[in-house]
């Protein structure tokens, strides 16, 4: 569906509370490249190019958000939880609460939850080319992140025990080593894993497959930092 100007105007300034002052970016933020137009020379008019650039200003406002929410962290828990924030099933869940795929202007035959995602990415890019880095940094991360993600819980519920364990070994200069040590049968199988700490048993974990096993060798060496720590 094409919109008018006066109406995408009123969705960016009573979802993403701010006022639109070129309509153009955002026009093109909001067509799929199914929906494509030509323009005066030739190119074809769609949001790929502003999705390349606002998947880069996205990228930056979620690093210098969380690289100043959690000072103490590491860059590989910061790089995952940015992953995390950022990935494709995260923003297109993003992109239907604020209410995108009804602006969209696309075939009716896209069914894929992609370019809902993708179009969240191109609006980014027209917001930072109508307002500048600073303004779309606090829309992005007020109007969007905050108010429709818990931040917090999202960084709570990392159960990717076995990175963290290689995280925190890598920045404090430690060699960690996971081997399998047992596995029963193959009808039934159950497999036991040593997490070891500079050649030295660490922990054990037991599980159904190897991966699981690791995880629950990881948790419990995880939890015993805890211990230490505390």
């Amino acid at each position: 569906m094409e919109h008018s100007d006066r109406e995408i105007k009123r969705y960016f300034r009573n979802i993403f509370g701010f006022r639109v002052r070129n309509v153009e970016p955002f026009r093109i933020a909001l067509t799929h490249k199914s929906a494509s137009s030509t323009d005066v020379v030739g190119g074809r008019l769609n949001n790929e190019r502003l999705e390349y650039l606002g998947d880069a200003i996205l990228g930056a406002i979620i690093a210098d958000f969380l690289y100043h929410k959690y000072p103490l962290e590491y860059e590989g828990v910061l790089t995952r939880m940015r992953s995390k924030l950022v990935n494709r099933n995260r923003l297109n869940n993003l992109a239907r609460k604020l209410g995108l795929p009804e602006m969209m202007r696309m075939d009716n035959h896209i069914s894929s939850n992609t370019p809902n995602g993708n179009a969240f990415e191109a609006v980014v890019g027209a917001i930072y080319m109508d307002q500048g880095f600073k303004k779309t940094y606090d829309i992005v991360l007020r109007n969007v992140f905050l108010a429709h993600l818990d931040i917090d819980t999202i960084y709570v519920e990392d159960d990717d025990y076995k990175s963290r364990v290689l995280i925190w070994a890598q920045h404090n200069k430690h060699k960690v080593a996971f081997s399998v040590k047992s596995s029963d049968s193959r009808k039934d199988p159950h497999y036991r894993v040593v997490l070891s700490l500079d050649g030295k048993e660490w922990t054990q974990g037991m599980g159904n497959s190897v991966k699981k096993a690791e995880q629950a060798a990881a948790e419990k060496a995880l939890a015993s930092l805890k211990e230490d720590e505390a």
